[in-house]
């Protein structure tokens, strides 16, 4: 079963999130910011990150910079999910290392698709 870890300070947005991709069969971890996925990584890791941009303690594009940099954690695709819409921005979050970058409001099944392909392309 393929884990995605959600990280976004939002608890409803978060939630509906992790609503849609337990609905569609994944296994879901949320954290409400990046320390807490950083600690929780450690313990159990997920196939994909979903991951949003103005987070608290640290911004997502940060975060995804330093999990790339990271030799145990930088196999990890990140998928941003962001208020900030701009092509700048999402120039900016695959710079950083993410493999797609959506912006909010988000069509929850375009999303789930495509981590479900992300996570099949890896596995083969």
């Amino acid at each position: 079963m393929t884990t995605v870890a959600i990280v976004d300070d939002d608890i409803e947005f978060r939630e509906a999130l992790a609503d849609a991709f337990e609905s569609s069969g994944f296994r879901v971890r949320c954290a409400a910011n990046g320390l807490r996925l950083v600690s929780a990584l450690q313990v159990d890791r997920p196939d994909v990150i979903v991951l949003d941009v103005m987070m608290s303690w640290i911004d997502g594009f940060e975060l995804c910079r330093a999990l790339k940099r990271n030799p145990e954690f930088r196999d990890i695709p990140v998928v941003f999910v962001s208020g900030r819409t701009s092509d700048a921005d999402r120039q900016r979050g695959l710079a950083c290392g993410a493999v797609d970058y959506f912006p909010k409001p988000v069509e929850l099944s375009a999303l789930v698709d495509r981590v479900r392909r992300i996570a099949e392309e890896r596995a083969a």
